[in-house]
């Protein structure tokens, strides 16, 4: 039993997503680039304010220019938020020429305005709330669709909002990091209790860590007549050594670009965290969301969780 409780509360705790208390750093000038940090842990420990923006997102103002006319929508992972989930993301982006932004979504209890918890909320009910966002990217920006880079979570709940919600008609790209398009198997340890939770969920503290269990009636109706959508371009990026999403090729599917981290840079130690500040996986984003100007990767070493503690000494 001991046992059992402490594979739920990894579930609640830590499963397909961390967020920690994380502020953002002071941005660069304008015309000077953002630094851009390739260690996931101790900059989304580290890295600023309660409820801040990652450096490089959000800037409402931002206007698509004809080398990349789609801004990006990053989507966290589960217990992260705007400003943890994309230290590196953010910047990079930026750095990159892309109007980018970030939300907070599937928060349960409002602590406004750190919002630290999201993901929590029925994975329905934060599709609603991505829907919201993308709308009021596209009038911000005047763009007609969004490309979205995801992280674990942020590689499940958009489907929803791409499937059931209009959602495959305003966006282009969908970029995975980690991605969990099948679940895991950690979340299946709630199966047995599922016909005793109000649609197969728990009540509160995390109502969408079930829904990620291969047998979820939300991941059942989620792959019921097929999951793609016509029109958008998926590339999902996974690591071998992904502790949360089991089996890692969870994350795989055909008619996906499937693209195993390991084996473009095999000295590459991505886990499911560090797998979102990961050098190597930055350029292969990047080559995603604009395949007409993609670069060869160069692999650097990089170390689970902290990444390039020192970059250019690894």
């Amino acid at each position: 039993m001991k046992r059992h409780l402490a594979r739920c509360a990894t579930v609640v705790a830590a499963i397909l997503g961390l967020g920690v208390l994380a502020p953002t750093g002071v941005a660069a000038a304008d015309d000077e680039p953002l630094p851009v940090p390739y260690s996931f842990l101790p900059n989304a420990a580290f890295g600023g304010l309660p409820g801040a923006n990652a450096p490089g997102t959000n800037d409402w103002s931002c206007r698509p220019t004809a080398r990349h006319p789609r801004p990006v929508v990053l989507v966290h992972g589960l217990i992260g938020n705007r400003s943890t989930n994309w230290q590196t993301y953010g910047p990079l982006l930026k750095n990159n020429g892309y109007c980018v932004f970030a939300l907070t979504y599937g928060v349960e209890y409002d602590v406004t305005p750190a919002n630290l918890f999201g993901g929590v909320e029925d994975m329905r009910r934060s599709a609603g709330e991505l829907k919201t966002f993308v709308d009021r990217v596209l009038r911000a920006t005047g763009a007609r669709r969004v490309d979205l880079v995801g992280h674990s979570e942020g590689t499940v709940m958009p489907q929803w909002y791409l499937k059931f919600l209009g959602g495959a008609t305003k966006v282009r790209n969908y970029v995975g990091l980690a991605s969990a398009y099948k679940g895991t198997s950690i979340a299946s340890i709630g199966d047995g209790f599922a016909p005793f939770l109000p649609d197969g969920m728990l009540p509160t503290l995390c109502k969408s860590c079930l829904q990620f269990s291969p047998n979820s009636g939300f991941m059942r109706k989620l792959h019921q007549g097929g999951l793609l959508q016509e029109g958008v371009r998926y590339t999902s990026i996974v690591t071998k050594y992904d502790e949360l999403v089991l089996p890692y090729t969870n994350g795989t599917m055909k008619g996906v670009k499937n693209i195993v981290l390991q084996d473009v840079c095999p000295q590459d130690f991505s886990e499911h965290f560090q797998i979102a500040s990961s050098r190597n996986a930055a350029r292969l984003v990047l080559n995603a969301l604009d395949p007409a100007h993609s670069r060869p990767v160069s692999c650097a070493l990089v170390l689970p969780f902290v990444g390039e503690l020192i970059p250019g000494l690894l």
